[in-house]
């Protein structure tokens, strides 16, 4: 199993951007880690898993299947997370999730957060706006992404 100091991983990540050493600490008391390696299903599509994925080491990216042939629609960056919709509301896999490279994930189970709640709930709070922001900038992505192929699509009278 690796070394990799969850602590210093969680506050690199996107959920650690507000944490202080203490908070950071408490939250990764609650994280696991798991090993990843190249071409390996890290989540499938419509699983019913709620467990938020935290990229610490290592290149993983989000894909759909059509059953023909898997598209990449994203890679994660370092501390990126994956899987906030699924951990929030309980909702399946929208996408799948493979390892592009040999590496690790924090893992967080929504069960192991929410015992935060009473002891440290400022942590909570923090991680809450961190993943709001996640959701948000997806939106904003999608948005821009959408206004572009919408721009494309009426500068050529809807050619393609």
């Amino acid at each position: 199993m690796t070394k990799l100091d969850k602590s210093e991983a969680v506050g690199r990540s996107i959920l650690g951007a507000e944490l202080d050493p203490e908070e950071c600490d408490a939250l990764a008391g609650k994280v696991g880690l798991q090993e990843m390696h190249k071409g390996e299903l890290i989540v499938r599509e419509g699983e019913a898993r709620r467990t938020l994925f935290v990229l610490a080491d290592g290149k993983m990216s989000v894909c759909k299947a059509d059953g023909k042939s898997e598209t990449c629609l994203y890679q994660l960056r370092m501390g990126e997370c994956a899987g906030t919709r699924a951990f929030l509301d309980g909702s399946e896999r929208k996408a799948i999730l493979r390892a592009d490279t040999d590496g690790v994930v924090l893992t967080l189970e929504p069960e192991d957060f929410e015992q935060l709640i009473e002891s440290h709930p400022h942590l909570v709070y923090k991680v809450m706006k961190a993943l709001f922001r996640v959701t948000h900038t997806n939106l904003m992505r999608m948005n821009l992404e959408s206004a572009e192929l919408r721009n494309y699509m009426m500068k050529t009278g809807g050619r393609y």
